[in-house]
């Protein structure tokens, strides 16, 4: 597990969808540098942070996660059953997206 936010990782799943770290930024409601600080483990990233990138990069919360150097007691490895709190934070990260998602096309 990883213990530090993996650059080189998620530097490699934005490239290979044509993304930038600012776009990730934009999505998880960071500054660019606010990730930054994320990228150098000087930044705490929340749940919602998280499932944002996770979404956006079309991997599983618990590998996002795990990537960013959040431990198990933040995200469920694969084969491993998530706490009530994880579900309620992948719940809530679901529903801020939607949300900004409703009012990006309300605009």
């Amino acid at each position: 597990m990883a213990l530090f936010f993996d650059q080189l990782w998620y530097d490699a799943r934005l490239a290979e969808r044509g993304l930038t770290r600012a776009v990730l930024a934009a999505v998880a409601g960071m500054t660019g540098e606010e990730l930054d600080l994320a990228y150098k483990d000087q930044r705490e990233l929340t749940a919602a942070q998280i499932a944002a990138f996770a979404e956006l990069l079309g991997v599983p919360l618990a590998e996002a996660a795990r990537r960013a150097g959040i431990g198990a007691h933040a995200a469920a490895l694969p084969g491993e059953s998530l706490s009530l709190e994880q579900k309620v934070a992948a719940l809530e990260a679901r529903v801020a997206t939607l949300e900004a998602e409703l009012a990006r096309l309300k605009a």
